[in-house]
């Protein structure tokens, strides 16, 4: 990102370095010397802090990293203007108003992030209704939409950006120490907690490192972890780590967290990613109650599967119907060395099994005509990856490499994981049926929708950033809109089971599409007005947000229409 107006090239000796590529010169600023002790010189370490303009050598485009590193400098005056379309867009805005004010978030944000609170809810709304994070668009946002700053005043991306870089660590883990202190600790709660990563356009920043990328992306990237409560379906912290570090190794410390803010009677709800004799130990440790899924191909799982099945898969009694899938409760010891008996509730669904049984099936066929192809060859070990499934046949031609014959089904093999398509296994270290705990696992879908929101609805796939600073600016404002977007997901979601029916307008984007056509509109005297009566789609929507009378939409209306007239 590039501010659209030019300062002067510092003039630091030794300090400032010019690269061109592709007919374009940056400039580039040597922030500091690294000693290397095993190779006894210094490495320096340099990031790029603007790009030269053609016109005049002097001068440069700067970027976030300018305002880093030469926060002094002397920049053009600040654009701020009162300018803005004639057409303003309000649905949304009195929608995001309302949760703000019910999570009494607009209060925490002026206590933590003081004068500017306005604008840092003004960049949550832009990430949900843009589905964008990029900062050198907002303007363009703020120009026709309705705002939280102060006389709602417009920004220039060079303002969000050095409003950006001037958030601290301190300010987001006040704002999560806040949050948290308002949750209810007396209560029992289930953690569901769950991590990606994502790519990372670095620059100066230490903490994107390469790791084992979700998406198979070769850049470098950042771990990022949210725990959700699945019982009041909130979002309650979020915590970043350098991308090498591996989800099972990280749990630990989210544990030691959740204890720091505050949570007593917790339980965690985690994937088999997090699955380790040491994690389970430790949570013991810190006496939560967990429910995790078993990798079905373990031993153990294997075992209980096959020691159960026939006894529950077709008896009534057993059956889930509102998962389509039959379930029964065991108990047994995890680990050798566990003191704890563990409650496995082993699950079969036919169309699980029929997906996993085709899929098997699929590879085998894959399997077969590959190694077709090499019949006759020789192939040395190239095939060893195939033995699990086929005994391979060999023979030798005097001195040369093994040349391969044909190849046989290990048949006792296949039908070993045939007769385990259809069966998974949940275990809970609390006293539970089959049904509780498929259904506690399954609140898991909505962290998981809360990651595909992040991603897709907030535009935060790829965090554009150049420091370490920014990236935990970009998390903090990130984290906060994830809040507000959970409550409009779930609104919406306890409108339709309410109503009974699935509506295409209930979506968040579709529904944020349909608010957004309620808009305000300046007249000759200078007053912006509602420009049309509230729709009857747009009525159903306000109803999720129990805004049941269009005079709400009307008086806040009203009151916007004051305050640009002021």
């Amino acid at each position: 990102m590039y501010f659209d107006y030019l300062v002067q090239i510092p003039n630091v000796k030794g300090k400032i370095y010019k690269q061109t590529r592709k007919g374009v010169t940056y400039i580039n600023y040597e922030y500091a010397r690294v000693y290397k002790p095993e190779k006894k010189y210094n490495i320096p370490k340099r990031t790029t802090i603007g790009k030269a303009c053609n016109n005049n050598k002097m001068m440069m485009y700067p970027n976030p990293n300018f305002l880093k590193y030469f926060p002094e400098a002397v920049i053009p005056e600040e654009k701020t203007t009162n300018n803005r379309s004639s057409c303003l867009r309000v649905g949304t805005h009195l929608i995001l108003q309302k949760i703000i004010r019910d999570y009494n978030l607009d209060k925490i944000v002026e206590d933590v992030i003081g004068k500017d609170s306005g604008l840092f809810l003004d960049l949550i709304a832009y990430s949900i209704i843009t589905e964008n994070n990029a900062g050198q668009y907002y303007p363009d946002y703020a120009y026709n939409h309705a705002l939280f700053t102060n006389d709602m005043r417009i920004y220039s991306d060079s303002k969000v950006s050095k409003f950006l870089n001037s958030i601290t660590d301190n300010q987001s883990v006040e704002f999560l120490n806040k949050w948290n202190r308002n949750r209810n600790h007396k209560e029992k709660i289930y953690i569901s907690y769950d991590s990606t990563n994502k790519s990372c356009q670095a620059g100066d920043v230490e903490i994107a490192e390469f790791g084992h990328s979700k998406d198979g992306s070769d850049k470098p990237i950042i771990n990022y972890a949210i725990a959700y409560d699945a019982n009041n379906r909130e979002p309650l912290f979020c915590e970043a780590y350098p991308g090498s570090i591996v989800d099972v190794s990280q749990l630990q410390f989210t544990l030691e967290k959740t204890k720091r803010f505050g949570y007593e009677q917790v339980g965690f709800i985690i994937d088999r990613g997090y699955f380790s004799k040491t994690n389970i130990h430790f949570l013991d440790k810190c006496d939560y109650d967990f429910v995790i899924m078993m990798k079905g191909k373990k031993k153990l799982a294997s075992e209980l599967i096959l020691a159960n099945k026939g006894s529950f898969e077709d008896d009534r009694r057993y059956s889930i119907r509102a998962y389509k899938t039959s379930g029964i409760t065991v108990k047994h010891q995890l680990f050798a060395s566990d003191k704890n008996e563990r409650y496995f509730h082993i699950y079969y669904s036919s169309r699980k099994h029929a997906f996993e049984r085709e899929q098997l099936e699929s590879k085998i066929d894959r399997y077969s005509k590959h190694l077709e192809k090499y019949k006759g060859k020789a192939v040395g070990s190239s095939l060893k990856s195939y033995e699990k499934y086929f005994d391979l046949i060999y023979y030798h031609e005097g001195q040369e490499d093994e040349v391969f014959t044909c190849a046989r089904e290990r048949t006792h093999v296949i039908n070993q994981e045939i007769s385990l398509c259809g069966y998974f296994i949940i275990i809970t270290s609390e006293e539970m049926s089959a049904k509780e705990a498929l259904t506690l696992y399954k609140s898991r879908d909505a962290s998981e929708k809360l990651f595909r929101g992040d991603k897709s609805y907030l535009g935060n796939k790829s965090l554009r950033v150049h420091s370490n600073e920014l990236i935990g600016a970009k998390i903090f404002v990130e984290f906060v809109a994830l809040i507000v977007r959970n409550k409009i997901y779930t609104s919406l979601k306890d409108k339709m089971l309410l109503d009974e029916k699935k509506s295409n307008y209930m979506t968040v984007p579709a529904a944020i599409k349909e608010l957004e056509k309620i808009e305000m509109v300046k007249r000759l005297d200078g007053i912006y007005r509602l420009d049309h009566a509230v729709t009857a789609t747009q009525k159903e929507i306000l109803k999720a947000f129990d805004i049941n009378d269009v005079t709400y939409v009307k008086k806040h209306a009203n009151i916007i229409g004051t305050r640009l007239k002021k």
